[in-house]
């Protein structure tokens, strides 16, 4: 499967958030959490000063555009096109170029590898959720979603469930 990468997507001046907020309501209609993995509109804290009063606001880093994180495909790029408010993609032509590593630190984007206690094979307990006091067997890790896929028994049948891995701890 393709790697997540991030784009950049240009939006009419002002509907940054309404672009974020229809496009992860569209991910959630479409099961598309997978695919598309982040919206974000990067904001910075600044202070203002009006009337004489100092106020902490924020701003929006880059107004006008809103990040991605989605593995690029036809479904992926059409979803995002036809979101209302979306000018296009960055990039030449009608081509979405992902942001090299380089230009995501540079903008703090730097996401750290989280280290887990546990491993494919190992018995962990469920401590919150749905599935709380559960225990199950790690199938799959994804550092990249920051969960965990485990083996439950349900009725007799082992049953996969994804959960985050705040939710498990090693047995």
């Amino acid at each position: 499967m393709a790697e997540a990468q991030w784009y950049v997507v240009h939006t009419y001046s002002g509907y940054e958030n309404k672009v974020k907020m229809d496009i992860e309501k569209t991910i959630e209609n479409r099961k598309l959490q997978d695919q598309i993995l982040e919206v974000s509109v990067p904001l910075q804290d600044a202070i203002e000063v009006k009337n004489g009063v100092k106020k902490q606001v924020q701003r929006k880093l880059f107004p006008g555009y809103v990040l991605l994180k989605m593995i690029m495909n036809d479904d992926t790029w059409y979803v995002v096109r036809n979101t209302r408010g979306v000018t296009g993609f960055v990039g030449p032509g009608s081509k979405p170029v992902p942001l090299s590593e380089r230009e995501i630190e540079s903008m703090g984007f730097h996401v750290p590898e989280v280290e887990v206690d546990f491993e494919v094979g190992d018995s962990v307990l469920v401590t919150s959720g749905a599935w709380a006091d559960t225990v199950g067997i790690v199938k799959e890790i994804n550092t990249q979603k920051q969960s965990v896929t485990i083996i439950v028994d349900m009725f007799g049948r082992e049953t996969s469930v994804e959960l985050s891995f705040t939710e498990v701890k090693k047995m």
